[in-house]
């Protein structure tokens, strides 16, 4: 989000790759924004401190060079913003809006502030205020929808500035700086064609160059079409292209004229995957999803992207110079936001409702298929994922997990984007959960449950949305597991009960024992996180009920300690040194050795909440022997030093310094953790 590419209507070019992009024209316009920037606001004017971060609005239709001008700005300004410049697109390539909520999520992680999962608008909004407070940054809003939409986003600081990018003003927001877009300068505009046609079809006609600039009113975008339909023919003259657009009369925008020259000049296949593309999520398209999409080998979508892009109808993403991907490896395409309608009216109008459809289906299977050669690439331990994947045909293939983490972090806008689509769409929830599911497991193996949160949160409110839709009990209860796990993490436990309980009744409605189980043991779970220890006690006990009729020994022993728990919280000592007791028994039963280890450690903890440190100091020696079994050192040094402290109480200081001693030796020859090691002793104090 923080590296977006200027805008495809932009003028930003190079004659050769190699040298640095350049901006052409609008001088004037630059230079009153950066007036605009220290010219003093209504409130100064009043004798109050400005409030809040100044606005500069770049206003213009789609094409006209708007996105590129609040990039130019932003480059050169940037200096004045130690901070950092951030970027947000405000709405879909569609023209719909995006939630503030999810882009004020990814303007935290920019800032490396994630903001809890699950959290809301006005949470997600007071924290990025919260976070900008003290930072002097640059916010780029790029296509903002409506003025409430900015507003929410805005910094309530001076020293940041908001460039904002909108087709028409923000009313309701004060003292906003105003700059409309027309067309550029006759000189920016002949050399912005000069730099596809070359400088000796200009020199040659100069004046039909500026007939052609006139024709196209000097909008960029236009211009831009109308550079690469020359560029693809080398022996055509500037005048010819001139001809062309009179010959289709003025009806129509320059743009969609052009635009419809270039396109009708396509062979029949690269027109038909141009339009397809109108499908892609977010606008954003890699070969992988081209050659879905058209039903065409993925050489050939490369090599039609590069084409496209050549023609002006593409841009690279992820890099301000059209045709050089950021990803060389992994090359991504943005389509330009002023064309995406007229892409999605000619798939509409020359492709059966059918076709789209199964070239989204495509498009879903080869995304699902990606995912799972992804996450089979970590799984280099397990013969049969090894065996799995080298089934995978090489197209589909990641050469080494770096390669595929690297392809997911910069997939991830448009497979999350996909899924949404993919959801909306109800047509195809199949692909819809298979997805899902391929995304969540991707993530979680590259990125880890906890830095991947924020994103799996929404990925399982759609998989409840689609559940509740096809009235699926199972998913949707564990759906809501899903996202009421994430809540109990993040401190929302209330939330998380509520869900826990939902959940429950859907398992029940699933006949789903795991579901019903797992629900039950949760809600316990929260109750006790809540302090009702108990209700904590008695779904514990729910639970494990269940355990034990389905004779699932494990878990019962697991939820005994669960049970224990609740009871040491309550200060019923005596039930659980019980439940206690009747988890060891479980866990020695079931040959869990680190497990009766723990167990018999927790045991000895309660014996001496209880008043029985004779008792307590037995069991505590029995744990020591079972952890040196397990081979769990922390947990052995852990146990030594309460051994050293029950001594203590019962008087023998000379066995207590002896067991103190053992246990810092064990803990200087752990390599692992000393800052662990350092966690156990002050836990040890405290008991």
């Amino acid at each position: 989000m923080t590296d977006q590419a200027v805008d495809a209507d932009g003028v930003r070019l190079s004659e050769e790759p190699a040298e640095e992009w350049r901006f052409l024209g609008r001088t004037r316009e630059l230079k009153e924004l950066r007036a605009d920037i220290e010219r003093a606001g209504l409130d100064t004017l009043s004798g109050r401190k400005a409030p809040r971060a100044r606005v500069l609005l770049v206003a213009g239709r789609p094409g006209s060079g708007r996105t590129a001008l609040a990039e130019e700005l932003a480059a050169r300004v940037a200096g004045d913003y130690p901070d950092g410049v951030l970027r947000a697109r405000l709405s879909e390539p569609d023209g719909t809006r995006v939630p503030v909520d999810r882009i004020a999520r990814e303007l935290l992680t920019a800032l490396d502030r994630p903001a809890p999962p699950g959290a809301d608008e006005d949470d997600l909004t007071e924290a990025l205020r919260a976070a900008l407070a003290d930072r002097r940054v640059l916010l780029l809003l790029d296509a903002a929808a409506d003025a409430e939409q900015v507003d929410a986003l805005l910094p309530d600081t001076p020293d940041c500035l908001a460039v904002t990018v909108a087709e028409g003003p923000l009313t309701g927001i004060a003292d906003v700086r105003p700059c409309t877009l027309g067309g550029l300068d006759t000189k920016s505009a002949v050399e912005l064609l000069s730099r596809y046609t070359g400088s000796v079809r200009i020199t040659v006609d100069p004046r039909a160059a500026e007939q052609l600039v006139e024709v196209c009113q000097a909008q960029p975008a236009a211009l831009t079409l109308a550079g690469g339909w020359l560029a693809a023919r080398p022996q055509a003259a500037v005048a010819d292209l001139a001809r062309h657009m009179h010959a289709e009369g003025d009806e129509g925008t320059p743009l969609g004229r052009v635009f419809g020259l270039v396109y009708a000049s396509l062979p029949s296949p690269a027109a038909r995957m141009l339009r397809l593309l109108s499908l892609a999520p977010a606008g954003l398209v890699d070969p992988h999803t081209a050659s879905a999409l058209a039903g065409c080998s993925l050489s050939g979508a490369r090599t039609t992207l590069d084409d496209f892009v050549g023609l002006g109808l593409l841009r690279a993403a992820g890099s301000p110079q059209p045709a050089h991907p950021a990803h060389p490896e992994y090359p991504e395409y943005e389509v330009p936001g002023c064309l995406h309608a007229r892409l999605s009216r000619l798939a509409r109008k020359q492709d059966r409702p059918a076709e789209l459809q199964l070239a989204r289906a495509r498009m879903l299977e080869r995304t699902v298929r990606l995912l799972q050669s992804c996450r089979a690439v970590t799984e280099t331990d397990s013969p049969q994922a090894r065996e799995k994947l080298l089934a995978t045909p090489r197209d589909l293939r990641f050469p080494h997990p770096g390669a595929a983490a690297d392809w997911l972090r910069a997939r991830r806008p448009a497979l999350l984007a996909a899924a949404r689509l993919a959801v909306a769409d109800g047509e195809l929830d199949t692909l819809a959960r298979r997805l899902m599911s391929q995304l969540v497991r991707a993530m979680v193996a590259h990125f880890g449950t906890h830095a991947a949160a924020p994103d799996l949160y929404g990925i399982h409110r759609l998989v409840l949305d689609v559940a509740e839709r096809r009235q699926l009990p199972r998913e949707r209860a564990a759906a809501l597991l899903n996202l009421a796990d994430l809540d109990a993490r993040t401190g929302r436990t209330a939330e998380a009960l509520v869900r826990y309980r939902a959940a429950l009744d859907a398992g029940r409605e699933a006949n789903d024992p795991y579901a019903t189980g797992r629900a039950m043991e949760s809600v316990g779970g929260a109750h006790l996180e809540l302090g009702d220890y108990d209700r904590a006690a008695d779904w514990f006990g729910r639970a494990l009920a269940q355990r034990l009729a389905r004779d699932e020994r494990a878990d019962a022993a697991r939820v005994y300690g669960r049970i224990a728990t609740a009871h040491t919280y309550a200060g019923r000592y005596g039930e659980a040194v019980r439940a206690w007791r009747a988890a060891v028994a479980g866990h020695r039963k079931g040959g869990d050795v680190a497990a009766h280890a723990r167990a018999l450690s927790e045991l000895a903890r309660v014996q001496e909440y209880a008043g029985r440190p004779e008792e307590s100091l037995r069991t505590c020696q029995e744990a020591v022997e079972w952890a040196r079994r397990a081979e769990d050192d922390r947990l052995q040094a852990a146990l030594h030093l309460r051994l050293a402290d029950t001594l203590d109480r019962l008087g023998d200081p000379v066995a207590a310094g002896l067991q103190r001693s053992t246990a810092e030796r064990m803990l200087r020859e752990d390599p692992s953790d000393p800052e662990g090691a350092c966690e156990i002793r002050s836990a040890s104090t405290e008991d």
